[in-house]
């Protein structure tokens, strides 16, 4: 375990950095539930639980939870930084934007509306940065959809839940992987002091808790005639995994996580039907076993800046402190990353499930769909 001291020190660091750093944050989260359906919920999502050069930052999602405190953690330790947040709510928007003024008075705040559970606004919000942007430092996605109600398609024949925990984030990777080249080779920025990384937050090990099995189902990826809550917690957490394998290895100038918070504080049960009875009740129970929001934060921004997760073209042959990778290869470009800063061990499961080809036929089913979607306009499949 990296100790929260070891993480905060490094943190405080980045002020060494070039200021005006530039990332986006991106929270979604949309919850869909009778009362009674809270705690089942609760547990579904937090397996924890149950039972117990400027800086650039783009984050969607950005305007509660964990998307939040790491973006305001960011905002603390950079200079001069520029943070686009992005998601639905204004008014928390704006509470947010307040809140990391008062905590840097030259960070630079902007907050993008859209639905992300659409790939279409997606594109639209990407080509937004694009062109006010020429360089990215941080993607750092934590968008989600609680939901016990079964498939719910979108007009581009998409789960929505699959669509935030996956598509779109996938989706934003490969727009906006032009803006952090240009971070990753930046010539004014001294090679050591270069910052291109993007940080998905789901579990990279899902798919394997509890004697799950690891498995990609090849013949379904989208799920569409396979579809469960279970399979696409599953199948979003696995193609996560190695479509930024993927990516790491056609990118190797820009890092990848996939990072795992594990139960976190985030006052998410208050927006819920009768949440406030739930988090009066459960808050105090589940609190020993939950991580506190500012130090998730801080965590989080540890996992989005340390050189412990260096890219590929840097990592491989590099002496130190450096983390192996997702293929078990030291500084692979590609870290699952747990939510105390360790990547997590080598798993037969997921191995043998990398082995069947999944890089490859998960970067190939995307692309498919991406092409079918965006670019033709069409609905999947």
């Amino acid at each position: 375990m990296v100790n929260l001291q070891a993480i905060q020190a490094h943190n405080a660091a980045l002020k060494s950095l070039a200021p005006g750093l530039v990332a986006v944050f991106g929270k979604f989260n949309v919850l869909q539930r009778t009362p009674a359906e809270n705690i089942l919920a609760l547990e579904a999502e937090c397996p924890r639980c149950k039972g117990s050069p400027l800086p650039y930052l783009i984050s969607f999602g950005g305007t509660s939870g964990i998307s939040l405190s790491t973006a305001l953690a960011f905002a603390r330790h950079t200079l001069s930084p520029k943070i686009y947040l992005i998601g639905r709510n204004q008014s928390a928007a704006d509470t947010a934007i307040a809140s990391m003024k008062s905590i840097n008075s030259s960070a630079q705040p902007t907050f993008l509306q859209t639905d992300i559970s659409l790939l279409k606004n997606v594109d639209s919000v990407c080509a937004e940065i694009a062109a006010k942007e020429k360089k990215l430092n941080l993607l750092f996605m934590t968008p989600g959809y609680m939901t016990l109600k079964g498939r719910d398609e979108t007009a581009e024949g998409l789960d929505r839940k699959f669509v935030l925990h996956y598509y779109a984030r996938m989706r934003f990777i490969v727009n906006l992987l032009p803006l952090l080249t240009v971070a990753a080779q930046d010539s004014s920025v001294k090679a050591n002091a270069r910052l291109s990384r993007v940080v998905s937050v789901l579990d990279p090990h899902v798919s394997v808790r509890a004697g799950g099995s690891g498995k990609l189902n090849f013949s379904d990826l989208s799920l569409k005639h396979t579809f469960s809550l279970k399979n696409c917690g599953a199948h979003a957490s696995l193609m996560g995994d190695f479509f930024l394998e993927g990516m790491a290895q056609r990118h190797p100038h820009t890092s990848f996580v996939h990072a795992y918070p594990s139960g976190v504080a985030t006052g998410l049960m208050r927006e819920m039907p009768a949440g406030g009875v739930l988090a009066a009740v459960l808050t105090p129970l589940l609190s020993a076993f939950m991580v506190p929001i500012d130090e998730s934060g801080e965590r989080h921004l540890f996992a989005a800046t340390s050189e412990r997760f260096p890219p590929k073209a840097e990592g491989e042959g590099m002496e130190g402190d450096v983390a192996v990778g997702s293929d078990s290869t030291k500084g692979s470009g590609c870290y699952w990353v747990s939510w105390d800063g360790e990547v997590f061990p080598a798993n037969k499961k997921l191995g043998k499930t990398r082995e069947e080809g999944a890089v490859e036929k998960v970067l190939q089913h995307t692309e498919e769909v991406f092409k079918r979607v965006c670019e033709e306009g069409k609905t999947y499949p």
